[in-house]
């Protein structure tokens, strides 16, 4: 039998959390031993929350837990070359979206990755329904998807650091990233990209500099298109988070990750329901731990964390010059 992992997590906020009650789920595949974060009060109570050992010095981690995977839950202008340097000692990777603020930092990442099991942390593609449709498209019963349509709707102030452009990047590119990963997962990498955005509501709030409204159109030559949009002033406490998927032969509504209807849309029509409550943070540490057994590609490769990266900064370049961007 295969031992467990032994995990190290970078980052002791909200999403940290997430991933380190996903791993006490999997006993049998891994187990956390570490954790790392900046304000020693806090990694202390989150460490003995886990029972793990506390870091505020990530080198110091890396040598004295030697992880076999690190999970990196950094925010965005965290990232100073902590993934490259686990990478080089062989420590296989979960990195949260988004990966970095800029493609040289991505870049230099998926390039340090290269010999070791990385992965991206795009949850939304481990989920039930997201499953069910791509299993349709590789048998060939959705046809050819043509149309991609989304929505990420909220209505929060977040954290402070996440207000500030310069340190997450936007709301296309902190949080729309993750539908912007759907529609490049499911029409593949668009030709053009075309924005436009704007802070209409937190123009008061102290240190808010990023978009609260946001609307992108993928091109692509053939004539397909993905349409998103997103917003940070819609009805509080409520993620709206919705995509529809038009292919050949299907339509697909997702309600979220684990449930959606697929209609049928040739002859005979039908309508296939998909209800399920998976983890979805469980599931992906599970394919995780599995591709590192495995030594094969996770289902998620980190490498598609810059793919997504790409479209979401070349949105943002877009509405920042009001104009269509090749990519």
């Amino acid at each position: 039998m295969t031992a467990p992992l032994k995990v190290a997590l970078l980052g002791c906020g909200g999403i940290g959390a997430r991933h380190a009650d996903a791993v006490t789920r999997l006993p049998e595949k891994m187990h956390l031993v570490a954790c790392c974060g900046r304000d020693v009060d806090r990694t202390a109570a989150f460490s003995a929350r886990y029972g793990t050992q506390a870091f505020t010095d990530f080198h110091r981690m890396l040598d004295a837990a030697q992880p076999d995977l690190l999970i990196v839950a950094l925010p965005p202008f965290a990232h100073q070359g902590q993934v490259e340097e686990a990478a080089r000692a062989g420590i296989n990777l979960l990195v949260e979206k988004p990966i970095a603020l800029t493609m040289e930092r991505a870049e230099a990442q998926v390039t340090a990755a290269r010999g070791v099991v990385a992965a991206c942390g795009f949850m939304y593609r481990h989920g039930a329904a997201t499953r069910a449709w791509d299993a349709a498209t590789a048998r060939g019963d959705s046809g050819l998807p043509g149309h991609f349509a989304a929505q990420f709707h909220c209505n929060a102030l977040h954290a402070p650091w996440w207000r500030e452009r310069g340190k997450a990047g936007g709301q296309m590119v902190e949080q729309l990233i993750h539908l912007i990963d759907l529609a490049r997962h499911t029409l593949g990498m668009p030709q053009t990209v075309y924005a436009r955005a704007a802070n209409l509501y937190h123009r008061d709030v102290e240190r808010y500099d990023t978009e609260d409204v946001s609307a992108i159109i993928l091109g692509y030559e053939d004539g397909r298109i993905g349409v998103l949009h997103a917003s940070n002033a819609a009805v509080p406490g409520k993620w709206a988070k919705q995509w529809q998927i038009v292919a050949g032969r299907m339509t697909a509504q997702f309600t979220d990750w684990n449930n959606a209807e697929f209609f049928v849309t040739d002859r005979p029509p039908a309508q296939i329901n998909i209800r399920d409550e998976r983890d979805v943070f469980v599931a992906q540490l599970a394919d995780l731990a599995e591709a590192v057994y495995e030594r094969r590609a996770p289902l998620v490769p980190l490498a598609d964390g810059a793919a997504s990266l790409k479209i979401a900064l070349a949105a943002r370049q877009s509405a920042e010059e009001r104009r269509e961007v090749a990519l």
